[in-house]
């Protein structure tokens, strides 16, 4: 029986690939085959491939997958390469379907336990978490004991690459991020993102035991006792020691705060007594050149009455130095 799951990148792309392809801008899913290797209970999701699939919008148990399709390409990869075998199947989601078990139970045909995974692949989520959900398919026993049926079973997930995929990806990434996009502001990005996941966990378990309380479904013992184990890990904030080491930590970080503001305060001023000092001398200038402007417009000669009395007066003495030299 599968533990976990590791789902590669080149997986996403392809599941991606496919529904821009087949279902872009509608309600409809996707489905395709997973290819890997199973070691211990961990299966190794390295390539996929798409399968034509239909379902019924009025009735979903209605559902067509072209196994003789299924049957043609999984040889010819296995021809490509003989260590990846088929594992399992995915869908576009974003939740289980009712057609989802009876998909497993065909798949049973090619892989023993086939592993079901969920891949998001909208833009924006709820979740901010893994774009993946895996599952497998087990016998669960009635409430009677005598009848037993099959129900999806969670199994953990994680996405990873090997070398060649890593640098690939990183290439891939190098146009999406954005350099002018600060580093601090990435990891804030980033914390925002994890706290906004884990609220979303607990909201989750926090309904789970509400519906457990109200006996709206049948409590599970192992998912009560993670989520008791859960509790269990969150650390007593009570505690002195820890209180006071909270406190210690508060007060370094206001005081490197207050450094900086008051280092930011310092640099505006010695910026400013810079700048005075360098336009000292333009400042001057135009003072002078100001009041040579004022100068020249005090001193213009007289103009209009001024020029009529001027002109008078000149005659006056013009006609006594006439008299005189009589």
């Amino acid at each position: 029986m599968p533990k976990s799951v590791v789902v590669h990148p080149l997986v996403l792309l392809s599941v991606v690939d496919h529904y821009n392809r087949v279902a872009k801008d509608t309600n409809r899913r996707v489905v395709g085959v997973l290819l890997g290797e199973v070691c211990k209970g961990k299966v190794d999701v390295t390539n996929s491939f798409a399968v034509p699939f239909e379902e019924d919008k009025k009735d979903p148990t209605v559902w067509f997958l072209d196994h003789n399709y299924l049957e043609e390409m999984a040889s010819m990869f296995c021809r490509v390469n003989a260590s990846e075998q088929v594992v399992g199947f995915y869908s576009s989601g974003p939740e289980i379907r009712p057609a989802d078990l009876a998909i497993s139970e065909l798949f049973r045909r090619f892989c023993t336990n086939p592993v079901f995974a969920i891949i998001d692949i909208r833009a924006k989520r709820e979740d901010s978490g893994l774009p993946v959900k895996a599952y497998v398919s087990a016998e669960e026993v009635g409430e009677e004991g005598t009848e037993t049926k099959r129900v999806f079973q969670h199994i953990q997930s994680e996405i990873g690459a090997y070398e060649a995929e890593e640098v690939g990806v990183e290439h891939l990434l190098r146009d999406i991020n954005d350099p002018s996009e600060s580093s601090l502001a990435e990891r804030i990005r980033h914390q925002i993102a994890a706290l906004t996941s884990l609220r979303a966990r607990l909201l989750e378990m926090s309904r789970y035991m509400d519906d457990a309380a109200s006996k709206k479904l049948v409590p599970s013992n192992q998912i009560i006792y993670n989520i008791q184990n859960i509790v269990n890990l969150l650390p007593n904030l009570n505690l002195p020691e820890l209180v006071r080491a909270f406190m210690v930590k508060s007060n370094d970080i206001y005081l490197v705060i207050y450094i900086a503001s008051i280092i930011r305060s310092i640099t505006a001023l010695h910026d400013l007594v810079n700048n005075k000092l360098k336009f000292r001398d333009v400042d001057e200038l135009n003072e002078k050149k100001a009041e040579a402007i004022t100068d020249k417009a005090t001193a213009k000669p007289p103009t209009g009455e001024s020029k009529k009395e001027g002109s008078s007066e000149k005659a006056a003495d013009d006609s006594k130095n006439m008299d005189v030299d009589k």
